[in-house]
């Protein structure tokens, strides 16, 4: 099954999930670190009502930053913080409803767009929309495990329902590492 697929068969808990662990994965472009996210993902697990869920995330948003973006600056690192930032600032307060499936796409889209960027081997269009529905040809290394990620994350969470959040946890923590790993490298090839 595609991630276009994953995503729109998803139920609410799996779309929060998924928007979460894209935003996760990309968290160090917003200067974060591993518990950046963690009481989203707290009450996530501890049967947090929705208005808990709000309240942490206007707190998250608050220690990482500016709600609204910045405008992309002319490089691969700044568009992708451009892109990380937007998926922090347009996280719905409510867990349901269109908003959280038009989010969860949305950090997809995104979360692959910054993995290209980062990835000194991709060439070609930018588009990542024919990666999401499942022609691979031509993906850069990088892209191709985010594409992973997100597709392990999406069928975690259908076929264990709750009791997939813990792995798919480890699979952003898995991510978040690799693209931390990826923007030091560049930091230092520029230096």
């Amino acid at each position: 099954m595609s991630l276009v697929e994953l995503i729109a068969g998803a139920d609410e808990r799996g779309l929060t999930v998924s928007g979460l662990a894209c935003l996760d994965r990309c968290v160090s472009l917003l200067g974060g670190d591993d518990e950046s996210l963690r009481p989203l993902w707290t009450s996530l697990t501890d049967g947090s009502d929705a208005e808990d869920w709000a309240t942490r995330l206007e707190q998250t948003r608050v220690k990482l930053g500016p709600d609204d973006p910045a405008a992309p600056v002319a490089s691969a690192e700044g568009e992708a913080t451009f892109l990380a930032r937007r998926m922090l600032a347009t996280a719905p307060a409510t867990r349901s409803g269109a908003d959280l499936r038009e989010w969860a796409d949305d950090c997809s889209v995104a979360a692959l767009r910054i993995h290209r960027l980062l990835d000194a081997s991709a060439t070609g269009p930018s588009s990542v929309d024919s990666h999401r529905e499942g022609r691979t040809e031509g993906i850069s290394p990088l892209v191709a495990a985010e594409l992973r990620r997100q597709i392990t994350v999406l069928e975690l969470l259908a076929g264990h329902g709750s009791g997939g959040l813990r792995q798919a946890l480890a699979v952003s923590t898995e991510g978040r590492r690799v693209l931390r790993a990826v923007v030091s490298r560049r930091a230092r090839g520029r230096a």
